[in-house]
């Protein structure tokens, strides 16, 4: 029997990281949660065997089920009427099975019926489901919304609200309007408040809403009069049970199908304001979009790892002048840099989910008791990494994702354009990933100030000081060769003082950076497992070619020729 778990070596290769000791220690509190709860863990292992049993039931319900139903969601699809949404049959099916397995709420903590999980093995079966399904990720990973809830809403509004989510219901964040897309500060979806019932009305419309017939919303609307920035928008909890908001329709998409994309009309829709006023885009959506991000990169990672397994299963199959066409050195230069992308992704996905896991931990903690100046120092050092890494997480792996599904359709040939083959299905989900929850354009914006600041080539030095096994110093000689030019690149931009031309290379910048992280990442992989090595030297070789582009590029680049652009 197939389990997505263990037919994936790099999920306890990345599960079992040095890390993941400090990660737990700081998630279950000296495990005092053992005394009132009978699930919660003794120690470190029986937390880390905890994790591995829940993802070995993930594994074989994505095999058993979600996979199995993907082909006949997506052809079917939601449905809406009277203003409500009926899933796909597969996918009522799907949310039954991870229902009755308790996957939802995991990372919730215990006392609102969640299992207290970390990060890093939820992020796990997000890239699991992703794989299977990544429509279904969809309305699985909202539960994400939880987290927003946990960390800013009041303590009535959590015991009123995440137990339900633990329990299986569904949520959505309702953000973008018709002329609100990117650009939420000029969200108007009007809050109201009535001194009569002592509650908010939220009047307007939402779209592009992922998932908009969920039991909970997270809302983002304008509470403040005469205001059309920023500032004068709050963050609301609208619940379903309470009425007044209708699906209009559900978008015709190109991809993800089995996620009902809904336009939303409010009408007088009550609604409990959650956190402070005046906060909703400024602190608590761009929390809550920092948490999708990484939910999106392990969708990324899912649709890499599909893509790469379709375009390796017919590769070796199909036969053309009497030898299976992996035998001709245009398909294994494709097929070998799809799994190397795959693996520097998921290597990526998981260093960022370490990091939010720590200071995550730390910031809760914070909440009940003062933090000693280490951690302190800590927090501040794993936040800073998780603002860094993750828009840069995100734009890599959602292009890598689209990538390596264009080439599953190119290995298939005429087939591959075919419904017949499951590529083509992954081959248009995966192209929304380098779009929602901000463009890779939008990422590159978010990544540029850790390339001037000197984030990421710090963290660059620190795993260039990693002592590493004598047979991969080549590879590491390599990586510093491409760390000089990087260096080189960002001081020949911002020297310039001309801001126009470091955004215009902005991309270049971050990506170069990228190359240099990913491609440590996987010689550590590489370190600790042999595995690894075959992707570590294709993505390396592959990420000095890129980068002596990108310098060849900047290099010659005369800044006169920005006007050429503009037209």
């Amino acid at each position: 029997m197939a389990n997505y778990f263990n037919d994936t070596p790099g999920y306890k290769h990345h599960l079992h990281h040095p890390l993941m000791k400090r990660i737990v220690e700081l998630k279950e509190r000296n495990y005092t949660d053992k005394d009132q709860y009978d699930y919660a863990p003794f120690d470190f292992e029986d937390a880390m065997d905890s994790y591995e049993k829940v993802l070995e039931i993930v594994g074989e319900i994505c095999d058993e089920i979600i996979a199995p139903n993907a082909e006949g969601v997506d052809h079917e699809g939601p449905t809406v009427k009277d203003g409500r949404v009926t899933y796909a049959p597969g996918t009522q099916m799907n949310l039954e099975a991870v229902r009755k397995a308790s996957l939802m709420g995991i990372t919730m903590p215990r006392r609102y019926g969640g299992l207290n999980f970390p990060v890093v093995p939820y992020i796990m079966i997000a890239d699991m489901v992703s794989r299977a399904d990544a429509g279904f990720e969809n309305l699985w990973g909202l539960q994400d919304c939880a987290e927003t809830l946990y960390e800013f809403a009041n303590e009535d509004q959590r015991k009123s609200y995440i137990p339900r989510v633990c329990g299986g219901e569904t949520m959505s964040m309702d953000l973008t309007e018709p002329d609100a897309g990117s650009d939420l500060q000029s969200v108007m979806l009007k809050a109201t408040y009535s001194e009569q019932d002592g509650c908010w009305y939220l009047n307007g419309v939402k779209r592009f809403i992922t998932n908009g017939d969920s039991d909970i919303h997270l809302v983002l609307a304008r509470s403040e009069d005469g205001t059309r920035d920023g500032r004068g928008l709050s963050m609301f909890i609208y619940d379903k049970r309470n009425g007044g908001v209708n699906v209009r329709r559900i978008e015709n998409k190109m991809g993800i199908k089995g996620s009902p994309t809904c336009e939303l009309v409010y009408k007088n829709a009550k609604a409990e304001l959650c956190g402070d006023r005046k906060l909703g885009l400024i602190k608590y959506v761009m929390a809550l979009m920092n948490n999708a991000r990484l939910g999106i990169m392990a969708q990324s990672v899912g649709l890499s790892e599909a893509a790469y397994r379709e375009g390796y299963a017919y590769a070796t199959e199909r036969k053309q002048f009497g030898k299976a066409i992996i035998e001709f050195p245009a398909v294994y230069e494709m097929v070998a840099l799809m799994r190397a992308k795959t693996d520097a992704s998921r290597s990526m996905l998981y260093e960022t989910a370490r990091f939010v896991d720590i200071y995550k931990a730390l910031d809760d903690i914070s909440k009940e008791r003062k933090l000693e100046p280490e951690e302190r120092q800590e927090m501040k050092k794993y936040s800073k990494l998780a603002d860094a890494f993750t828009p840069m997480g995100k734009g890599m792996t959602s292009e890598y994702a689209n990538q390596n599904a264009y080439d599953a359709i190119q290995i298939h040939g005429g087939s591959g354009f075919m419904k017949d083959y499951a590529c083509e299905r992954i081959y248009r989900d995966a192209r929304i990933t380098n779009i929602y929850e901000g463009t890779t354009q939008l990422q590159v914006v978010a990544a540029i100030r850790h390339v001037t600041t000197g984030t990421y080539l710090n963290q660059i030095r620190e795993y260039e000081n990693i002592e590493y096994k004598p047979e991969l110093e080549e590879m590491r000689q390599k990586l510093i060769e491409m760390t000089s030019k990087y260096e080189e690149l960002v001081t020949i931009v911002t020297e310039t003082k001309n801001n126009e031309l470091l955004d215009f290379h902005a991309r270049r910048l971050v990506e170069s950076a990228a190359h240099c992280v990913f491609g440590y990442l996987l010689l550590q992989d590489t370190n600790k497992d042999e595995i690894f090595r075959r992707s570590a030297e294709v993505y390396i070789t592959y990420g000095q070619s890129e980068i002596n582009k990108h310098y060849s590029y900047i290099q010659n680049f005369d800044c006169g020729a920005l006007g050429y652009f503009k037209q």
